[in-house]
């Protein structure tokens, strides 16, 4: 069951769900509006690894069809709720998509979030803009919470996958 806007202001109050810094401004019917974080990766070919940069207060222009890794400006978690981050439609009308393959945010997770990046075209993002939106949803079960291996993380963090085969 996904909650209301008004519901994770409640949840938030309560200390069941952490976003910070929090502004009501950013409260949806059913989701939070994110910011984009200041510090962003993208692959570069030449070198075979992510390269990561400071955006520049006057934004930067993200080339199509390359992924980047950027993070949410807010931390973002709760020890209740299982959270799903998305894009926004105003930002996936204008060709920019995030979260492609990995939208959900396990229970009991608490840090400024890795978001994936991809344009089809050339799209000026800036530090601080608003662009996705988190949800919160509420588990049904017994909670096991997973290993927290990118949880450790608040700065874009590539996959770990070939580290720890």
């Amino acid at each position: 069951m996904i909650l209301t806007g008004p519901f994770i202001e409640q949840e938030l109050h309560a200390g069941r769900i952490v976003i910070e810094p929090f502004s009501a401004e950013a409260v949806n019917p059913n989701s939070y509006n994110y910011r984009l974080g200041s510090r962003l990766k993208r692959y570069d070919d030449a070198i075979g690894e992510f390269v990561e940069m400071q955006l520049p207060e006057d934004g930067y222009v993200l080339t199509p069809h390359r992924m980047y890794l950027g993070h949410t400006a807010e931390i973002i978690g709760s020890p209740t709720y299982a959270m799903s981050l998305i894009g926004r439609s105003s930002m996936g009308r204008l060709g920019l998509f995030l979260q492609l393959s990995a939208d959900l945010g396990h229970t009991t997770s608490c840090h400024r979030w890795t978001l994936e990046i991809v344009a089809t075209r050339p799209i000026r993002i800036y530090p601080g803009m608003v662009i996705g939106q988190v949800s919160f949803w509420r588990n049904t079960g017994t909670l096991k919470p997973s290993p927290a291996l990118y949880a450790t993380f608040s700065n874009p963090c590539e996959s770990r996958i070939g580290a720890h085969q």
